[in-house]
């Protein structure tokens, strides 16, 4: 496994592995890796030449600089985790090899990227596109692999590829949860051991909603997630949405969509640390 710092080395080491007629696979990442980003790797070293991962605490999608000092910095952890996946080259540039200078590019792709997260952190799917087309444009990958977690940012990163006419195939990887339930994530370290056991009560009764559904309105599931997570000491949900799982739209009934997810933020703990999760009702 080769770890590479610049855009340079980079492109030259992958032309040579091109040249060849390798496959190449990405795996962007914000690094502080955990089993989730494994299942992606382990997906793209099944399937590809040559997997890519890229380690990159991409900067201008955080629209709260507080959230963005408190991610969580592990290279070296990250490292050996790849390397034991079988991870080809793990891209790991500075801010300033990656933005030379600032990116003033503005990607816009209205309904999907202005509800939801679009909705409550403004600029943020802007940095998305900006720092995941670097990649592209840097790696020029024939496949790229992303976590289901973040739901509505692979809807986005699709709109954003087919916008700007990428060569490559956007591989959506499932959820991998902890043993409790709670959907892996980076931020699940900034967790305590107790946020950590209030936090799986979030997957818990998104599952039992679904259950619910089978007899109950939207209106009538949408106010038992909400309701059911409030009154648990610890969490406060910042939005929850039934929606059209291509549009991303509301739906006001069971009917509306032959694919309905449920996505949710949930704020937990005293400092609070936001977490997402969504789950399928249909499809």
């Amino acid at each position: 496994m080769k770890v590479v710092n610049t855009i340079q080395e980079l492109r030259e080491m992958l032309d040579v592995l091109r040249s060849e007629g390798k496959k190449i696979g990405l795996v962007p990442t914000m690094g502080a890796l955990h089993e989730g980003h494994a299942s992606l790797v382990e997906r793209s070293v099944a399937e590809n030449d040559v997997t890519v991962v890229s380690v990159f605490l991409n900067p201008t999608q955080f629209n709260d600089p507080k959230d963005l000092e408190k991610y969580p910095r592990t290279l070296e952890a990250d490292c050996a985790l790849l390397e034991s996946k079988g991870t080809s080259i793990v891209f790991a540039p500075s801010v300033e090899e990656v933005y030379p200078e600032p990116d003033t590019r503005v990607f816009s792709y209205p309904p999907i990227d202005t509800v939801m997260e679009g909705a409550f952190r403004p600029g943020h799917f802007n940095g998305v596109c900006q720092i995941v087309s670097k990649l592209f444009d840097m790696v020029q990958p024939h496949c790229a692999y992303f976590g289901e977690k973040d739901f509505q940012q692979i809807a986005v990163i699709r709109a954003m590829v087919k916008d700007m006419k990428f060569d490559l195939e956007i591989i959506p990887c499932p959820v991998i949860r902890e043993e409790s339930g709670l959907a892996m994530s980076s931020r699940n370290t900034l967790l305590t051991d107790d946020e950590r056991t209030i936090a799986a009560h979030i997957s818990r009764v998104l599952f039992e909603s679904v259950e619910l559904s089978s007899s109950h309105t939207v209106a009538e599931t949408h106010r038992f997630v909400e309701d059911s997570l409030n009154v648990i000491e610890g969490l406060k949900v910042q939005y929850f949405s039934i929606v059209d799982g291509i549009s991303l739209q509301d739906v006001a009934d069971w009917n509306d969509s032959d694919f309905i997810v449920g996505c949710i933020t949930v704020f937990c703990g005293a400092t609070p640390i936001r977490l997402i999760d969504h789950v399928k009702y249909k499809g």
